[in-house]
């Protein structure tokens, strides 16, 4: 699975997917919003990883050729990502082509 790390992830989170993951920053995308980067991202990754968690709501996914996957962590920091770690890479490996699922913490909010 090829994974973009959105850029209000913490990009050392990168390091859980190897050499198949990038940065939003490292694509040199940082200007783009939601909308026009899943577009362009979905024709070179399978999954966004994101903490956006109204990206279901304000984007039409069902059309789209990405999977995202929403981490809810209580703070943007590589701790709380690192205690999600084995559940954030099976939902990545797991999610198809217009889903969303969330991992960790609270599903209302």
């Amino acid at each position: 699975m090829r994974v973009l790390i959105d850029e209000c992830v913490d990009p050392r989170v990168k390091q859980f997917f190897g050499a198949d993951a990038a940065t939003v920053h490292e694509m040199g995308w940082d200007a783009l919003e939601d909308g026009p980067l899943l577009k362009v991202a979905q024709d070179q990754f399978d999954c966004l990883l994101t903490i956006d968690r109204g990206i279901e709501h304000q984007q039409n996914l069902s059309k789209l050729r990405i999977g995202i996957v929403v981490a809810r962590v209580p703070k943007n920091q590589l701790a709380h990502y690192q205690v999600l770690r084995q559940q954030l890479v099976e939902a990545v490996n797991s999610v198809g082509p217009g889903v969303v699922v969330h991992v960790g913490g609270s599903s209302t909010g």
